[in-house]
């Protein structure tokens, strides 16, 4: 055990080492019936798959989980709707094509908490147990680079499409899955290329 832990120290420092810009990211996004996983369910996944500072759209995904036992408000927000959850796939299957890419990506979310959150409980409800290299949220890399020159940040200012404006990036229809995946790709990219700023950008710098 104490093996295990110090090898998966080594490997996580030689890789804050490494250039940000040419690794493999896989910036994923949930829809969800609520807040809380021990009480609400994963709708759908979706993953947009960036590869040496270029996004792969040939190789996104977005699947429907068809165990799911109530919408809630997801027709509304989502534009879910029962036929798309009866064409979709178990939970445990969405499961085990997304944790295939965790030992050659690293792992990136918008609010990592919220969604690794409940990826983390589902992953351990499926017996999955492989673990991603890393995970990076550009909801911190934002605050992070806020406070760098203000103290005084309000929650709004955080969401994707605030953030995606700093950058002069367009703003999208969010509260989709894939949509907004494909956001937050564009904004990690964004983000490297403002904290880079010519120089030679490090994974740690992300974190």
């Amino acid at each position: 055990m104490v093996k295990q832990l110090i090898t998966r120290y080594l490997k996580r420092r030689h890789l804050l080492e490494q250039s940000a810009l040419k690794q493999r990211y896989l910036v994923i996004d949930l829809e969800l019936t609520g807040l809380d996983p021990k009480q609400h369910e994963i709708v759908s996944v979706a993953w947009v798959l960036i590869d040496n500072e270029c996004i792969k759209n040939s190789q996104s995904q977005h699947l429907v989980n068809k165990e799911v036992k109530s919408l809630e408000q997801s027709p509304v927000f989502h534009g879910i709707s029962t036929d798309s959850v009866a064409q979709g796939q178990s939970l445990q299957s969405i499961l085990t094509s997304l944790s295939a890419h965790f030992s050659d990506c690293i792992l990136v979310f918008h609010n990592a908490m919220l969604d690794w959150g409940f990826l983390k409980l589902a992953l351990k409800n499926a017996g999955i147990t492989q673990r991603p290299k890393l995970i990076i949220d550009t909801l911190q890399i934002e605050k992070k680079r806020l406070l760098k020159h203000s103290s005084d940040i309000k929650l709004d200012d955080l969401t994707l499409n605030e953030c995606r404006k700093r950058y002069d990036l367009p703003s999208y229809h969010c509260h989709h899955a894939l949509t907004d995946a494909q956001a937050t790709a564009e904004l990690l990219l964004a983000q490297c290329h403002q904290i880079g700023a010519g120089k030679e950008l490090k994974v740690g710098d992300l974190m």
